[in-house]
């Protein structure tokens, strides 16, 4: 059940009506029962795996906290990992690993055979593992008492707006809320409708039309030229953020309808001055994790520059493997952590150097600068990112240094007369509602403010009015958009959703 379907948007409505209409005491179940079938709608049978791991995970706690001995704790804390990452690399790396092996033996014995083991990728379960890693963790350090409710805690792993794409959820910040009582309340409930809005509005009128003309471009580098590519990475960073930031504010505002406040997952990561700066404003609790429980371990900074170095190295390997089991990940995950290995190396000399011949490193034209700079290094990011395989990704860079023959390459004028026009309006828009985001009275880190509408004074009829007709008009434009995209089959479903 994608979130941009009809399913969904009859789904939701009745979830939120009868949640609101039950007794507190029991509204657990309804929540559970909800997002439990929101999950078997892709395939019933994997719900043995989350409910598999929902129990391990909530026995183990529970014997870590009842542990005499550190021994003891550290062996349920090892199980739990054990039995969770296992599961983890069995559904969604077996078929890779084998496939790498066999390619081994390919070179000393040509005749050997592939093997396809044909495994069902459990939707959303490196998110749920991690939740739960996280879970027990905290509980092993001290840092949460562990769940004694077996109910709480498995819905603390299945909540159906998080479920299958984040955010990855902290125990201290989620189970605390669904424990307590929520009443309506209405403003609440319209800071949710905004935020449903804007996700809509990201994944169905930017995403998916973004998502035409990248389509056409990275399944055909034969007819593309290096500006075609240029302006397909160019779109397919825009679209990866429109669709998961989507995501991410739809999750968001089904909560909000609740009463429920999730985690921010994005901070204007366009936004970003280098690519350290850009982790800490995208996928903000991946970063999180990945910080406090690999890289903080490892030693994070606090054993000299070689060590922060291989660390982060280390980090963005895993970090780019935990997105799927294909090559192109973990390169993308190597780039990264190259780049900001240089920013560590070079920051300081170049910061000096820069002051010394007089350039104010702080002044508004050296930061438009740096954000430039930092999103060019994230388009060829974004081609490994999408690419099929490496040999693809090759051809797709390849094409972009070096084939900047304007008169070769059909794709970039197809991408001038046809869905390019469409994509470039939706960008317009985007940009556009940029810069009336104060008159939604909606703050791009998914919380409502009310402090926004005070700062106008006497206009506050005026600001009010006119963002009720701003949100009408981009009701209508999602509607027109979705319809649109269905018809034309179009219409995708959200990108993190295969991880």
């Amino acid at each position: 059940m994608n979130f941009n379907s009809w399913e969904f948007l009859l789904f939701l409505p009745v979830v939120v009506t009868v949640y609101h209409l039950l007794p507190h005491k029991v509204r657990w179940i309804w929540l559970l029962a909800a997002s439990y079938f929101f999950y078997m709608s892709w395939n019933a049978l994997l719900i043995f795996l989350i409910v598999g791991t929902t129990l391990v995970s909530y026995g183990a706690a529970i014997f870590i906290e009842k542990a005499q001995t550190k021994g003891w704790k550290k062996f349920w804390l090892i199980t739990t990992i054990v039995v969770c990452i296992g599961a983890l690399v069995f559904f969604k790396y077996a078929e890779f690993l084998l496939s790498n092996v066999i390619a081994v033996i390919r070179l000393f014995t040509p005749t050997v055979n592939d093997v396809a083991l044909d495994l069902i990728l459990p939707i959303g379960i490196s998110f749920y593992t991690f939740q739960t890693l996280s879970y027990v963790i905290d509980v092993y350090k001290g840092k949460f008492a562990a769940e004694k409710h077996l109910g709480y805690y498995a819905l603390f792993v299945s909540f159906f707006p998080q479920l299958v794409a984040g955010p990855i959820e902290r125990p201290a910040d989620l189970i605390p809320q669904l424990k307590a009582e929520h009443k309506f309340n209405w403003d609440d409930f319209t800071a949710g409708m905004r935020i449903l809005a804007v996700g809509f509005f990201y994944k169905c009128v930017v995403a998916d039309f973004l998502g035409i003309y990248v389509n056409r471009v990275f399944g055909n580098v034969a007819g593309a030229n290096g500006l075609s590519v240029l302006v397909a990475g160019y779109l397919f960073v825009t679209q990866m953020y429109c669709d998961f930031a989507g995501y991410s504010e739809i999750a968001t505002g089904a909560a909000r309808l609740m009463g429920i406040k999730l985690s921010v997952n994005f901070y204007r990561p366009y936004y970003s001055v280098c690519y350290s700066d850009f982790f800490r404003r995208w996928h903000i609790t991946l970063t999180r994790w990945f910080t406090d429980y690999v890289y903080i371990p490892l030693g994070g900074n606090r054993k000299g520059i070689f060590r922060k170095i291989l660390n982060t190295f280390i980090v963005f390997a895993l970090c780019g493997l935990w997105h799927g089991a294909n090559w192109t990940y973990v390169v993308w995950g190597l780039y990264a952590a190259l780049f900001m290995s240089i920013e560590t190396l070079i920051k300081r000399p170049i910061g000096a150097l820069l002051r010394k011949i007089g350039i104010n490193t702080a002044s508004k034209w050296m930061w438009v600068a740096r954000i430039a700079v930092t999103f060019m290094v994230l388009i060829p990011a974004g081609i490994i990112f999408r690419a099929n395989d490496l040999a693809h990704a090759g051809q797709m860079l390849a094409t972009l240094f070096t084939s900047w023959n304007l008169f070769n390459g059909t794709y970039f004028a197809t991408f001038l007369n046809s869905s390019g026009i469409t994509a470039l309006v939706a960008v317009q828009m985007v940009l556009a509602m940029c810069c009336e985001i104060k008159l939604w009275n909606y703050s791009e880190i998914g919380r409502y403010k009310k402090e926004d509408i005070l700062v106008y004074g006497d206009k506050a009829g005026f600001i009010q009015s006119r963002r009720t007709v701003i949100m009408i008009y981009v009701v209508v434009l999602i509607m027109l958009s979705w319809i649109a995209l269905l018809s034309t089959g179009d219409a995708s479903r959200f990108q993190y959703f295969q991880f």
